[in-house]
């Protein structure tokens, strides 16, 4: 829903050292001229490369130039693979639960100016009919290529750890209503997340599993041994880790303990310093590793677009100074990060070293969603999809399929 008026303060301009971007649509030009870009801090997956180069042709990175390559200078900047993002339920202004198509697809390009190149877009709770119908939306967004697919956050949650969801619209996880949901995302859902305690819990988790789609613990009231029966029954994600969950306590260690200790889990952090304390994120580190955690931004309407009023669902909620709450309540309610912030905090507040800030928001996402073959990072063969930061760690260049969409040097 839109904010109050007055309350943009767009993405555009917040880009840096005159980057711009190179058109206001959600599918930019196509000009896919022969590219190398020399002089950066490149990050590999072997590691970081001085001085480096890569070149690109058409849509893909390559391993030579072409005869007739623009060269581009980026002496004293990085180059990072562009961001994946699990868990976004709009920006812009817009909605990707409620917005009209063209809402939406102003949603992503917001992120996109951000470095987000690869974007799931999440529902909130609502009527199962209803969240069908926008499963059906999305998939048509899915299939040319918007989104890299669909993550149903709701109903299926506690009413305990419910959040900024609406309690009247919450449901128990019947598998046959999963299965709808499944059905009307025309094979474009994602990710569903569940509080797997509740009576049918974890037989949705073991149906999700086999259709190859990620099983989510989240907003859940589960114990340590509940949470190890739903990871051994096939979850895989603990949705934004921490929040919507009972704490770690030394005789209840609850799902925390469970989803930290359990290789086979990853977990999403919401690393925008309102979420989480910096000891919890290095508490999430140390126990899961750098190749186990998975930035979101869990970003709602007002990111990238400014304070105001807003709905998330049917809830209302109030944005100030970046701060998304329930009007009723006072629950935080989704964020208003972009993956760029979220970059720039875990390496110049949390001190993370930049590559494992890098698989947090690229490699690990890619493979969660079974996508590494063609993004998350910086490889010959790949889709072209790259992230320019100068030396503050801020945003100056975006391509997403070789094409610019923020061009870190305006001709």
């Amino acid at each position: 829903m839109a904010a109050h008026p007055g309350a943009r303060d767009s993405a555009d301009m917040r880009l840096r050292r005159g980057a711009r971007a190179t058109t206001t649509s959600p599918h930019p030009a196509t000009d896919t001229t022969p590219l190398l870009l020399t002089g950066a801090k490149i990050v590999l997956p072997t590691g970081t490369a001085d001085d480096a180069t890569l070149a690109i042709d058409g849509t893909r990175i390559t391993t030579q130039a072409a005869p007739d390559a623009r060269r581009i200078d980026l002496t004293g900047h990085w180059v990072v693979p562009g961001f994946v993002d699990l868990h976004n339920h709009g920006g812009g202004g817009a909605s990707f639960t409620s917005g009209t198509t063209e809402e939406v697809l102003a949603g992503i390009r917001t992120h996109r100016l951000h470095g987000t190149t690869t974007l799931v877009a999440s529902t909130v709770t609502g009527d199962l009919d209803g969240l069908a119908r926008r499963a059906g939306q999305l998939a048509e967004l899915a299939e040319q290529g918007d989104i890299a697919g669909i993550h149903f956050e709701g109903p299926f949650i506690s009413p305990c750890r419910k959040g900024a969801h609406s309690e009247a619209l919450l449901r128990d996880p019947d598998p046959a209503e999963v299965r709808k949901l499944l059905d009307a995302a025309r094979g474009h859902a994602r990710m569903v997340t569940l509080a797997t305690e509740l009576p049918g819990g974890l037989d949705s988790v073991r149906l999700l599993a086999e259709h190859g789609v990620i099983a989510a613990v989240g907003h859940t009231d589960a114990t340590y041994e509940q949470t190890v029966a739903a990871i051994d029954a096939g979850a895989t994600v603990a949705t934004h880790l921490f929040n919507a969950m009972p704490p770690i306590g030394h005789r209840a260690p609850g799902p925390i303990t469970a989803l930290l200790e359990d290789e086979r889990v990853t977990v999403e952090l919401i690393n925008d310093g309102v979420h989480l304390h910096p000891a919890a994120l290095r508490l999430a580190f140390h126990h899961a590793g750098p190749s186990r955690v998975a930035f979101i931004t869990d970003a709602m309407d007002a990111a990238g677009f400014g304070d105001g009023r807003y709905h998330l669902g049917p809830l209302e909620v109030e944005v100030r100074d970046g701060v998304a709450r329930l009007v009723e309540g006072d629950s935080i309610a989704g964020s208003t990060l972009t993956l760029d912030r979220a970059f720039k905090r875990a390496v110049t507040v949390d001190g993370l070293p930049v590559g494992d800030a890098v698989a947090a928001l690229s490699a690990n996402p890619a493979r969660l969603l079974g996508l590494a073959d063609r993004v998350g990072s910086l490889e010959p063969g790949k889709d072209a999809d790259l992230v320019v930061l100068d030396s503050a760690f801020d945003v100056v260049g975006v391509m997403r399929r070789g094409v610019w969409v923020v061009d870190p040097q305006p001709r």
